[in-house]
């Protein structure tokens, strides 16, 4: 966390972050334009940055976007607040709510993580129900070829629909499937109210997408979800549930234990 904390104390550094927090999914001409700084010091800030896990980019036609990623305020949060007193944690309850914000004029979300594993054992953690269920509850019925239906089965409650699908599978470097769909017996499972289900379901279909990149002795996982529209309520809820979850796919890969169960279950 040394990076981390190394990134956060330069001011321009922390403006930058501050604009991408008004304006999340920004290139680099829009940052140097919006901050008044010249083009090659807002480079070696946001390589600064970047290196510390504080934002990914993502290609988007000749444009590189930033965006920025709360997983390792989260993971400061998750593995060592429960050694502080509340009140002195609340600085870092404060700055994961900053970082994740509330405006998104690109609708999508894309996180990145690095995990001390393997990628064919990073793969097993995304498609094998026996890892799913601990850090993440559902458990997927599919042969993970593209094209195939995928039935999520969680809490009791089997859901499946034509429209969801495996779009994608490259074992060990890429996978990208579609949503799962809102139906009744799911909100009723996990205490989703019918107004919120029906906005949910008036909503068109997202998709997810796992990057995976060997990186040495780790492996660097980016989370790509996308297909929202402006205003989404499915984004608000993902925005919500991503952080901890990839903080539960990790913790499971590097310690052989899952997150406590209180906290796997915000994840959700």
């Amino acid at each position: 966390m040394d990076e981390v904390f190394k990134a956060l104390a330069d001011p321009s550094r922390r403006r930058l972050l501050d604009s991408l927090n008004a304006r999340n999914g920004q290139s680099l001409r829009e940052l140097c334009a919006g901050l008044d700084m010249a083009r090659q010091s807002v480079s070696k800030h946001l390589a600064v940055l970047e290196a510390a896990n504080l934002i990914t980019t993502l290609r988007r036609g000749r444009e590189k976007l930033h965006y920025l990623n709360a997983v390792p305020i989260n993971a400061i949060a998750e593995r060592w607040i429960s050694q502080y007193d509340r009140e002195r944690a609340v600085a870092l309850a404060n700055l994961k709510t900053a970082l994740e914000g509330d405006t998104v004029t690109h609708p999508d979300f894309v996180y990145t993580t690095y995990i001390n594993t393997t990628a064919e054992r990073l793969w097993q953690a995304l498609t094998d129900p026996a890892f799913t269920r601990q850090y993440w509850g559902p458990a997927f019925e599919t042969d993970w070829a593209a094209g195939s239906a995928m039935v999520w089965e969680e809490f009791g409650v089997r859901t499946a629909d034509p429209q969801q699908v495996v779009l994608e599978a490259d074992p060990y470097r890429r996978l990208s499937y579609t949503w799962h769909t809102f139906t009744p017996e799911w909100a009723e499972a996990v205490g989703v109210d019918e107004q919120t289900l029906a906005q949910l379901a008036a909503e068109p279909r997202s998709k997810v997408t796992f990057e995976i990149e060997p990186r040495g002795p780790l492996v660097k996982l980016t989370v790509i979800h996308d297909g929202f529209e402006p205003g989404s309520t499915a984004l608000g809820m993902v925005r919500e549930g991503w952080p901890r979850l990839l903080s539960g796919l990790k913790t499971l890969l590097e310690t052989g234990e899952p997150l406590p169960a209180e906290a796997a279950g915000e994840a959700r």
